[in-house]
């Protein structure tokens, strides 16, 4: 159980990667910034994970803060979902995303 809880929680990281960069394609704004927010929006993530997030993070998070930090994340493509109007989706990926994470706060994973 927990070797798969770990693959579900990496897909659940690219998928808020994808689900802030679906968001960003699908603004009604000009191509140019349409392509800035898709590529951009996921690029701030990833920079985001890899300082505070990542087991190699520059500064780690534990306990609390690093709670706070994964929700914030996470979240993040949530509400990019719902911004984006994929109601479903975004509603069908919190509840991946919050079935995945409690076993692994448990798991201290």
């Amino acid at each position: 159980m927990k070797a798969a809880n770990l693959g579900v929680l990496f897909l659940i990281e690219l998928g808020a990667l994808a689900a802030v960069g679906y968001w960003g394609f699908t603004r009604d704004v000009a191509t140019p910034l349409a392509w800035f927010l898709g590529l951009g929006a996921p690029a701030v993530l990833i920079a985001l994970w890899g300082l505070f997030g990542s087991p190699k993070a520059r500064y780690k998070t534990r306990g609390a803060v690093r709670v706070g930090f994964e929700v914030l994340w996470f979240g993040a493509g949530v509400v990019a979902l719902l911004l984006a109007g994929a109601y479903v989706w975004g509603i069908a990926f919190a509840a991946l995303c919050a079935a995945s994470k409690t076993p692994a706060v448990i798991w201290r994973q």
